[in-house]
């Protein structure tokens, strides 16, 4: 049975007088959920509980006049590992999308990532070779000491002034030469006319959304929402052998060492009455006038039809009790999130998962891959 409530506090006298379980779950996100339905299936008692009061972590869509909005930003499925592909469609089935990029520089439309279709447009050449001759001509020479210089020294001048300097600057809200170097170990360019933005064997949308396919997944798994671990976690503690945190690992630790860094995002949502506003899902905005990094209009991830409904996505700064969704992870807070892990080996009955627990910038099957390594190989089960 799967259950929803919005009020915790009136259940801890529940909780109490429960059977003890073998899993208590922090968070229902991917990493959760897989870990709950794997563990489930081997005839473990779980409890997933999560502070939202809905289930699919950041995934999590809902619906606006029938169309399924992301509501924490766009997720498009993609990945290579067939076991992970096989696992997410026991839950769901996936359409076609195939996810492609449309950049706007001041009004000029850019396909990403960077292909033929891109360099024809900003060039007007015709030949792959015409094309890696420009980039060669304006390739940064020297040894890079920051993006910019990292940047400039794979895609040269033209692509990183129009495509990459100020949509990057907006994201980091940092000038580019003032970020590292590592944060772009490469930018895929390709020499072929494919607007296709991953190169992965299987991609796609779930039909029906995210919020589906969580259900299905958690399906016969008990769930209680609204709940908050961090202040409950005394009696949250006592009901459960084992311990599967997904939230910010340095939260966990009361911020002994200090806090880990990360941005957020601010998110502006709006129906239109009109069919179709811009072409495609997912439109960035290279530009430094428009404030924006985004517009994500839903409908184009499962082709209904129809008004429409757009998102657009603000970079914004981030401080503790923020949701947080990019981890920052240069020198400093790797450093620091090192602190975190090695103390994590401390406590034998806990494992640490997602994003935030293990503060890895993850897609979606990386975190799934996780889930399923950890179920798999966790010593208590």
């Amino acid at each position: 049975m799967l259950w929803w409530d919005f009020d915790c506090s009136r259940y801890f006298f529940y909780f109490a007088t429960m059977k003890s379980y073998d899993y208590l779950i922090v968070g229902a996100g991917f990493f959760g959920a897989v870990f709950a339905r794997l563990a489930a299936d081997k005839g473990k008692k779980v409890l997933i509980i999560d502070k939202r009061t809905h289930i699919g972590g950041n995934c999590y869509t809902e619906k606006h006049n029938g169309i399924n909005v992301h509501k924490y930003g766009a997720h498009i499925f993609h990945t290579s590992n067939k076991d992970v592909w096989e696992f997410v469609n026991r839950f769901a089935q996936f359409n076609r999308y195939t996810h492609q990029i449309t950049a706007n520089y001041r009004g000029e439309l850019y396909n990403l990532p960077f292909n033929m279709n891109t360099f024809c447009k900003l060039w007007k050449i015709r030949t792959p070779e015409e094309a890696i001759n420009k980039i060669n001509e304006q390739k940064f020479s020297g040894e890079p000491k920051n993006l910019e210089e990292q940047a400039l020294s794979l895609v040269g001048k033209d692509i990183y002034e129009k495509l990459i300097k100020h949509y990057t600057e907006k994201q980091w809200n940092k000038k580019a030469a003032e970020l590292p170097a590592f944060i772009i170990n490469r930018i895929p360019l390709r020499f072929t006319f494919d607007n296709c933005y991953y190169n992965d064997s299987y991609q796609g949308i779930p039909v029906g959304g995210y919020t589906s396919l969580f259900e299905n997944m958690l399906s016969g798994i008990e769930v209680r929402l609204n709940v908050d671990y961090l202040k409950n976690r005394k009696e949250l503690d006592s009901l459960a052998d084992n311990i599967i945190f997904t939230g910010s690992i340095d939260n966990f630790f009361d911020h002994r060492f200090g806090a880990l860094e990360y941005r957020s995002l601010r998110f502006e949502t709006e129906t239109l009455e009109c069919e179709n506003f811009q072409g495609c899902a997912v439109m960035n905005y290279t530009d430094s006038e428009t404030k924006f990094t985004r517009i994500i209009e839903h409908k184009h991830f499962e082709y209904i039809s129809g008004s429409t409904v757009i998102t657009r996505e603000y970079p914004a700064d981030w401080k503790i009790g923020d949701e947080a969704y990019y981890p920052i992870n240069d020198s400093k807070n790797n450093d620091l999130y090192n602190k975190y892990f090695e103390l994590s080996k401390t406590l034998n009955n806990v494992i640490f998962g997602g994003r935030l627990g293990m503060y890895k910038y993850y897609d979606m099957d990386d975190v799934i891959e996780q889930a399923l390594k950890n179920e798999s190989s966790a010593h208590f089960l």
